[in-house]
């Protein structure tokens, strides 16, 4: 690990729990209900369902910092710090979409478990 490296940050929450980097296990978890939502067999999720499961509970994309490298590493121009543009989401509108985007999985997830009920099949 370098000076620079970070442990992901991961979301702040999942279900009203506090989460901080997701565990292997919690991933698989996610992957099995998007599988489940996706009217496939829970115990046969994809790999793409493995990666979206990632994505929604890590939350922001990675921000590590560029390794250093010789074309890089002599560069000490100071970067301009403006204002944000109206275009860049607050901190609150991240939380408020985070929680919209949980609460439509857990949704489409009872609804597909209601669906599976009345067909007669058990969870």
């Amino acid at each position: 690990m370098n000076d620079y490296s970070q442990p992901p940050a991961g979301k702040i929450s999942v279900h009203g729990n506090g989460l901080g980097a997701p565990s292997p296990e919690e991933v698989e978890r996610r992957a099995r209900e998007i599988a489940m939502i996706d009217e496939r067999n829970p115990d046969e999720f994809t790999e793409g369902d493995w990666r979206q499961a990632r994505h929604e509970l890590m939350g922001a994309e990675n921000n590590t910092p560029p390794e250093e490298t010789p074309d890089n590493a002599d560069l000490t121009e100071e970067w301009n710090v403006v204002a944000g543009t109206e275009e860049e989401e607050t901190v609150g509108e991240h939380c408020v979409i985070d929680g919209l985007e949980e609460a439509t999985h857990d949704q489409m997830l009872e609804a597909r478990r209601e669906e599976l009920e009345q067909e007669g099949e058990i969870l």
